[in-house]
């Protein structure tokens, strides 16, 4: 049966919300887990880190096939590889077997992620009110699933073992990928190019290898192995760039990261992850272990950022239309890099709550943020390739997340250090200002992909627009009557 918009929304929304939820469960269930299968420091920081090598390794090449072969069909199949992972972590012996089914959900929901707003991106018309609604739902799925997943998993864990919401998240798995197949209606490019076997395998060596090394830089980032990882993973990543270059049909056109537009959204992206969620990813840590916070305390304070960023996600449409969606992610960064700032200066002895106002100020514009790199994501690309887009964007979020993570691990724990709490607390405070900086420069280099004046008299490119809503660069993805631009 043929989708209705509301159930492409709905439907897209689902999958993501989905992938952050699995994406979120480790945070919470990593003490009980570890005790279960005798996980030391290293196999922690694996558990922690390994969906975030599956998801960084497909994001990109699953929304590019999603586009030739089908986004509908690419959910579903992203809904099943995340499925048969979960249970595979739920009956997992060791620590290896755990890291190897999260790196799988990574591979599952990275087809959710690219695939549910390639969907959208081709339902709405970008630049129409019904596209800010739809981006700003799409948002808020995004801070809903890392609001949800810590309490949901939490209350699995205390019910019936660490290994529940495994379970749980694969039944979920399996009804969204039902919902999609009978609600949805195929959508791909109107002239589906081949797929880029050397460009996909090259990314996923690249992007493998090089996250890699930076979970193993957390155990010591300076030992020869480290070092070998990601200098190998930016080598074969320099590679890939040079066959994309060179190839006929590529993933993802190699020009596009001369454009302002495209260049501004995956930029914003990275200092997102590597800014405010590596933050926020570690501050679990510190309220547990710096101030003697419950898992559930830790969950509940950190919905300040989460829900606060749902709610914002979802008024970002009630922004005056001639804020770009430049201006939205520039300001957006600034006023999160003010918000971890004010989470300094914790003692031991401190209630955690402490910490609530400063992730409130971040939560107020990250969903804006999140508003918009969804929007943009889809608006940046050539008609017909917005699940491409969205990989793109996502891949350097979640890449961003796992370098911003591996910093702020470091930093914070770093040798040196007094002993215990205070030492903890002392780290962060340093580890804060790296990730602030992240989020500063991130926001100074959205500002600075200033849109390109066209010559005197002459037409606008795609490229070179920037109207009021920040969609100047964007086509819709057309429908099976309409011709594409592949």
């Amino acid at each position: 049966m043929r989708s209705t918009s509301g159930a492409t929304v709905a439907v897209a929304s689902a999958a993501t919300f989905l992938a952050l939820v699995a994406f979120t469960t480790p945070l919470a269930t990593l003490p009980a887990t570890s005790v279960a299968l005798g996980s030391g420091p290293e196999g922690q920081a694996w558990i922690l880190s390994s969906m975030s090598i599956g998801l960084g390794v497909a994001l990109l090449s699953t929304g590019a096939v999603a586009d030739d072969l089908g986004r509908r069909r690419a959910l579903v199949l992203g809904s099943l590889v995340l499925a048969l992972s979960s249970v595979v972590c739920a009956l997992s012996p060791t620590t290896a077997v755990l890291v190897a089914g999260r790196i799988g959900a990574g591979v599952g929901a990275a087809a959710l992620i690219a695939a549910g707003l390639g969907l959208i991106g081709h339902a709405f018309p970008a630049g129409t009110p019904e596209a800010r609604r739809a981006s700003g739902i799409w948002g808020a799925s995004l801070g809903a699933g890392i609001a949800v997943g810590p309490l949901l998993a939490t209350g699995a864990e205390r019910f019936a073992g660490w290994a529940a919401s495994y379970w749980l998240e694969a039944v979920l798995a399996v009804a969204l990928g039902l919902a999609a197949r009978f609600l949805l209606a195929e959508s791909r490019a109107e002239h589906p190019r081949p797929i880029d076997v050397p460009g996909v395998v090259l990314l996923a060596a690249g992007v493998g290898v090089l996250l890699t090394g930076l979970v193993e830089a957390r155990s010591g980032p300076t030992r020869p192995v480290v070092i070998v990882l990601v200098l190998g993973g930016l080598v074969l990543l320099g590679v890939w760039f040079a066959v994309e270059r060179r190839s006929s049909s590529p993933m993802i056109d190699p020009d596009l990261f001369r454009s302002p537009h495209f260049l501004a959204a995956t930029l914003a992206a990275f200092a997102t992850g590597a800014g405010i969620i590596a933050t926020s990813s570690f501050l679990l840590t510190v309220m547990a272990r710096g101030l003697g916070a419950s898992e559930v305390i830790g969950a509940v304070i950190l919905l300040a950022w989460s829900a606060t960023g749902v709610v914002t996600s979802l008024l970002a449409r009630r922004l005056p239309t001639s804020w770009s969606g430049r201006l939205q992610l520039a300001v957006g960064l600034v006023v999160v890099a003010v918000g971890q700032l004010m989470l300094l200066g914790a003692t031991p002895g401190d209630s955690p709550w402490r910490y609530v106002p400063g992730l409130l100020v971040a939560g107020i514009t990250s969903g804006v943020v999140n508003s918009a790199l969804g929007r943009e994501a889809v608006a940046s690309v050539p008609a017909g390739r917005a699940a491409m887009g969205s990989g793109a964007n996502n891949t350097a979020r979640y890449v961003g997340s796992a370098i911003g993570t591996t910093v702020v691990a470091v930093v914070a724990t770093r040798p040196g250090l007094p002993p215990g709490p205070a030492g903890l607390l002392q780290g962060f405070d340093t580890a804060i200002l790296v990730a602030t900086a992240f989020s500063v420069l991130g926001a100074i280099a959205v500002f600075a992909c200033r849109p390109r004046r066209p010559a005197r008299g002459g037409a606008t490119s795609p490229e070179q627009a920037d109207s009021g809503d920040g969609q100047g660069s964007a086509r819709r993805d057309p429908g099976p009557s309409q011709a594409a631009v592949p």
